[in-house]
């Protein structure tokens, strides 16, 4: 049974969903890409035909090179076994010049694309709904029940319980040492005068959104201003990044925002809570859902089966001081 708040202000109701298995500033390989990606192409794909709803679109990423001496680096780098794997083509000279400023050429990356976290959504809420699973309300921690081999909360009992709630957690009664940090992101909804050839990335991300000649633009990063609200600063951040990226013309729609649950060790946490054993943690997925939970998802219900153990660098086990009997 799941239970869903109609109100709260997710990252994922506003994610472009991108996935890119090279990332960050210094373009590194993501955490555990190899095992990420393998399992997150044959989940969606898979999620598609049982849900028969389509929301998996892999498509190639371009980031353009700053630099004279970035692309020299990415000429050495793209042999790196490691990188090779996800890197389709590096250009020394203007690609798509005609709709991004790419002067000195750029990375052209492979395994990436976007999930419309949206449809997927809609898609697993009908799915729910259909089997009598699905309950849209805010949860009321104060009812929940915990005993020594169930809980049970209202007319509703069972083994477990899994709180895969977010930044809420930061109000729970139940974990309130649960290390999850806030990270505010800001994201643009802009028209396009016409179609880029693939997905864009240098300092913003552009992915398509439902309606034609739409696109989700982002995101922000902010950690200090957390107001439930966007703001003119991030929209300003925002298009002063997409003006250095792109040369289509384009006209804002709209602007939206969310909270990410992120880690002081940027690492989902999974697991059972120190204290009470039927209440388990999924959690701190951050800026990569889309790639990390098919993978943990996973692994947490084969550990729930008896399957497989869950490993130590997610385990709610390395915060030792969560436990109040610590």
């Amino acid at each position: 049974m799941v239970f869903d708040e109609p109100t709260q202000n997710r990252s994922s109701a506003i994610a472009a969903g991108l996935f890119n298995p090279i990332t960050g500033k210094l373009l590194t390989r993501t955490w555990m890409a190899d095992k990420l990606f393998n399992e997150l192409d044959g989940f969606y794909k898979s999620a598609e035909q049982s849900l028969q709803h389509r929301f998996f679109y892999p498509q190639p990423l371009y980031r353009p090179f700053q630099s004279i001496e970035e692309q020299n680096q990415w000429m050495g780098l793209s042999s790196d076994a490691t990188i090779s794997p996800y890197v389709d083509k590096v250009f020394t000279e203007s690609k798509y010049g005609h709709q991004v400023n790419d002067v000195f050429g750029g990375l052209l990356l492979k395994q990436c694309g976007f999930l419309d976290v949206r449809e997927f959504m809609r898609a697993v809420r009908s799915y729910l709904q259909i089997s009598n699973s699905f309950v849209l309300e805010p949860f009321d921690e104060r009812q929940l029940e915990i005993g020594l081999s169930q809980v049970s909360y209202k007319e509703y009992s069972a083994e477990k319980i899994i709180f895969c709630n977010g930044i809420s957690s930061l109000s729970s009664t139940l974990l309130p040492n649960l290390p999850i940090r806030p990270l505010k992101g800001e994201t643009l909804l802009v028209e396009l005068s016409e179609v880029p050839e693939l997905i864009y990335n240098r300092g913003v991300y552009m992915v398509p959104a439902a309606e034609t000649n739409q696109y989700r633009v982002g995101a922000t990063y902010e950690t200090k201003n957390l107001s439930n609200s966007t703001t003119e600063a991030g929209r300003m951040e925002l298009e002063q990044k997409l003006k250095v990226l792109l040369k289509i013309p384009y006209k804002v729609i709209s602007q939206d925002w969310g909270f990410r649950p992120t880690t002081p060790d940027r690492r989902p946490i999974l697991g059972e809570h120190p204290d009470l054993k039927n209440v388990i943690i999924f959690n701190g997925l951050g800026t990569k859902g889309v790639s990390l939970a098919p993978y943990f998802s996973a692994q947490l219900a084969n550990w729930l089966l008896g399957k497989a153990e869950i490993q130590p660098e997610v385990n709610i086990k390395r915060f030792k001081s969560l436990s109040s009997k610590s």
